[in-house]
């Protein structure tokens, strides 16, 4: 059930001028426990990633139409429309570039794609194009647009 995934880029079409959330410090690596104030605080940071990629795709011409919109099959960061084309985009901010790298994975993405397909009829029009995309950010770096990141 393995998609491949393309990248696309448009160059400098991809600014720097998104607004990336700062890390919190209080946050612990990966693999640590979590506390409560610090699952807290990871949620806060991944919420200011998703205002933040709402921002970046809406200055791209796109329309977001919902924001964390949960299904039995999964959660959905962001649901944009733009010409036709409904994106469910699966927004990933880490402290560091270098980890953007390992921000996603095929499990993710296979369950982005099955709560997209719950919700198309909810968001996609008739003759409207369906795809998965994945948005990430990090400090300091442009975001990475990933379009159709899953193609089952």
């Amino acid at each position: 059930m393995g998609g491949e995934r393309s990248e696309h880029r448009a160059g400098a079409a991809i600014g720097a001028d998104a607004p990336t959330p700062t890390p919190d410090p209080s946050l612990p690596g990966r693999g640590e426990r979590r506390t409560t104030a610090s699952r807290q605080a990871a949620d806060s940071f991944g919420r200011r990633g998703e205002d933040a990629a709402a921002a970046w795709l809406e200055r791209r011409g796109w329309t977001v139409l919902a924001r964390r919109v949960k299904t039995k099959a999964g959660e959905v960061d962001l649901v944009a429309r733009r010409e036709g084309l409904v994106a469910f985009v699966e927004v990933k901010v880490r402290k560091t570039a270098a980890a953007l790298d390992f921000a996603i994975d095929e499990r993710r993405l296979a369950r982005v794609a099955a709560a997209a397909e719950l919700l198309g009829e909810r968001f996609v029009g008739p003759g409207d194009d369906l795809r998965v995309d994945v948005l990430l950010l990090a400090p300091g770096v442009p975001p990475r647009h990933i379009e159709n990141a899953w193609q089952p």
